[in-house]
């Protein structure tokens, strides 16, 4: 690849900061750039983008590269956090990471990095890119254990062009070994879980200062109240923990999960036992479709991941209408979650998705 500028989101995470390391060793022309985009309660213990950026800016130090401080605050409260919000209102588990990465890291960081005179982006993300035939391929991670396509389904044709990967083709060993190897202040600087740029912090106690909480009835699948619940928003289907349901001894005999919810009676089911019926999907359909090729794939006989850290299941894709889409699911899926991802996939090629619409149960 010819040497051009590539400029870097350095987040203050290892795995970029071993990005622009690669790239520099490439010869490349490496700027890096720190994204700030939350600024609600900035100053609280969970949100680290202080300690992140003082992260990001040794890093650049040691590298002996360029940082910029960045902040899409208002982009990501527009374009990913209200979307966020409305999900979670109409009863649904959004998935903020893939719409950040398709609305700010690969369009309001990229646009900016194209300003700045950038050939192309480079994030710390464990994906690949392939071009064949003039087509761009999003593909795996070559780290099973840290693939992150799933995250990454909704980027199209012009993205992919723009975008560099250095450390989808080595291990989460590998990229820890050359971080302590070169000396870098965060190689062992432990991965972050939290919301993306949100932070880690308790979930429950962060959607209460945006949603109003409606508490209603939990039901088991006989239409029996078993307990009470603090808003139907504040329930994901599948949970396990936290649901409020405590007291007799025959309903402690198997876990209770969450499984359904009646958004116009205001009424959470919880059914006992891992497998039950009510938590099994074989179909799902999905809309707000994303095609990394720009159209629906040709081959019905795919993969799919309905959740991120799953492996994944068999199914065919049918329905491929433009805007939504069907999947048939050889094997059972467990708490398909509407306002999750589907993921489709050819092998190690990840080729878009959806949003999930609705899984009935088997």
């Amino acid at each position: 690849m010819a040497k051009q500028r590539v400029v870097v989101g350095l987040s203050g995470g290892v795995d970029s900061a071993v990005s622009a390391h690669l790239l520099k060793e490439q010869g490349h022309e490496v700027v890096g750039i720190f994204m700030k985009n939350w600024e609600d309660d900035d100053d609280s213990e969970y949100c680290s983008s202080r300690q992140d950026f003082l992260d990001a800016a040794s890093v650049a130090d040691v590298l002996g590269i360029e940082i910029e401080h960045v902040n899409f605050a208002a982009d990501y409260k527009d374009r990913v956090f209200a979307d966020f919000l409305r999900e979670y209102q109409a009863g649904r588990t959004p998935n903020p990471d893939v719409l950040c990465n398709a609305e700010i890291k690969f369009k309001a960081f990229l646009d900016h990095a194209m300003r700045l005179g950038a050939g192309k982006i480079a994030t710390g993300h464990y994906a690949r890119v392939r071009e064949v035939d003039g087509q761009f391929q999003l593909l795996k991670g070559l780290d099973p254990l840290k693939d992150q396509s799933y995250f990454l389904h909704r980027l199209n044709q012009a993205q992919l062009s723009k975008t560099l990967f250095p450390v989808g083709e080595l291990p989460k060993t590998e990229v820890r070994r050359i971080a302590a190897e070169i000396g870098l202040p965060n190689a062992k600087k432990k991965d972050s879980t939290g919301i993306c740029f949100i932070g880690e912090r308790p979930f429950r106690e962060f959607l209460n200062r945006y949603l109003a909480n409606q508490p209603g009835p939990i039901k088991d699948d006989h239409g029996r109240t078993i307990g009470e619940h603090v808003g139907l928003s504040f329930y994901t289907l599948g949970q396990r923990k936290g649901i409020g349901i405590g007291g007799l001894k025959e309903r402690e005999a198997a876990p209770w999960f969450v499984a359904r919810k009646d958004m116009a009676a205001n009424t959470l089911y919880a059914v006992q036992g891992h497998d039950h019926p009510w938590l099994l999907s074989h179909r799902l359909s999905a809309d707000d479709t994303s095609w990394v090729a720009g159209h629906a794939p040709r081959s019905a006989t795919l993969a799919a991941k309905t959740r991120y850290r799953q492996a994944d299941s068999a199914c065919a894709l049918t329905e491929p209408d433009g805007a939504s889409f069907a999947l048939q699911f050889d094997e059972a899926q467990w708490a398909v979650t509407p306002g999750q991802s589907a993921v489709v996939y050819d092998g190690e090629v990840c080729l878009g998705g959806g949003v999930i619409a609705s899984a009935p149960a088997t």
